[in-house]
């Protein structure tokens, strides 16, 4: 009868909002916006990071890094999920769910490491000023940046084999905007006990981990800020980082929202409590690689004058 009940599925059908259109038409042009400029805030900080001398710092260079990231990471999905606003056909091939889910979950586990490896970087620059040239050379922190992106795609290959590999029943029904792997798991007719204990693991490794290692880094830091005197000291040191840890926390702060609240039981508006739960996802999406160029822009006057620079530079070439 198991059997019998299982057929080789060609294709997933992504449910995001169905039964919604005004809310696919309101998200629709309210996430092109935000996808715009999510690549013309990345796009300027890759370009200024690159093209200003000052900016030649291990800091600058993880923002970077951070901005073609959170680029990479939004164009796995946002294209494909603004057509399936428009089209009647919301459906997406086996092959094509295995590349999203493998590079949705790669960006979003290299950008865990990453944000620990930038509050690393923060915690040498405020608590060993005089040693941040040495520990934090180029041979350092370039193979950091390597580090973080071999992390995302190895647990990102590994998860997604094994995924691919269960067996699916009839019911193709992914209730989510992509292919997320744990909206996939749960539509297998095995048991997934196994794939759900490597997510196990690999979230310990690869969240909360480099969550650790960013508490630690910012415990010391606030440690060593208090310890200063003076009160322009003490702001001066902690504009360092504020910028960084504010991303942090939105990022995190998205996640647990996300994946640690209880799940909402079933009542008479649980279709509303569901897409609740799918417009939160989509900030942690969405809004996060919007707001990082804007936070450190805006924060930061390394990056506001370089902005200026550059800007100045195209129109007095004119």
């Amino acid at each position: 009868m198991e059997w019998e009940n299982q057929t080789i599925l060609v294709e997933f059908f992504l449910k995001g909002l169905s039964g919604h259109p005004r809310l696919e038409l309101l998200f629709f042009v309210l996430i092109f916006l935000m996808y715009v400029v999510i690549l013309l805030g990345n796009g300027t900080l890759i370009l200024i990071s690159i093209l200003d001398p000052h900016l030649h710092t291990p800091m600058y260079f993880f923002l970077g890094n951070l901005s073609f990231l959170d680029i990479c990471y939004t164009t796995t999905s946002i294209p494909s999920t603004l057509v399936s606003f428009l089209s009647e056909r919301k459906t997406i091939s086996l092959f094509g769910c295995a590349v999203q889910m493998f590079l949705g979950l790669a960006m979003g586990t290299t950008e865990c490491v990453l944000l620990g490896m930038m509050a690393f970087d923060r915690y040498v620059a405020i608590c060993n000023p005089l040693r941040y040239p040495i520990i934090m050379s180029k041979d350092a922190y370039v193979p950091m940046a390597v580090g973080s992106w071999f992390a995302g795609i190895v647990n990102s290959a590994v998860q997604t084999t094994f995924v691919v590999q269960l067996p699916f029943c009839r019911n193709n029904v992914i209730n989510h905007f992509s292919c997320e792997i744990l909206a996939v798991m749960k539509l297998a007719c095995a048991d997934i006990s196994g794939n759900e204990f490597i997510m196990l693991v690999a979230t310990i490794l690869f969240t909360l981990m480099p969550l650790l290692l960013i508490i630690i880094s910012y415990s010391l830091i606030i440690s060593s800020i208090l310890k200063i005197h003076s009160s322009e000291g003490r702001s001066k040191a902690f504009s360092t980082c504020s910028a960084h840890l504010t991303v942090v926390i939105i990022f995190y702060g998205t996640i647990l929202s996300m994946y640690m609240k209880p799940k909402s039981k079933e009542t008479f508006n649980s279709d509303y409590l569901e897409a609740t739960d799918k417009i939160i996802s989509m900030f942690y999406g969405v809004m996060t690689p919007m707001m990082n160029p804007l936070i450190y822009s805006l924060r930061n006057k390394d990056v506001k004058e370089a902005v200026k620079h550059l800007l100045n530079r195209r129109f007095f070439s004119k």
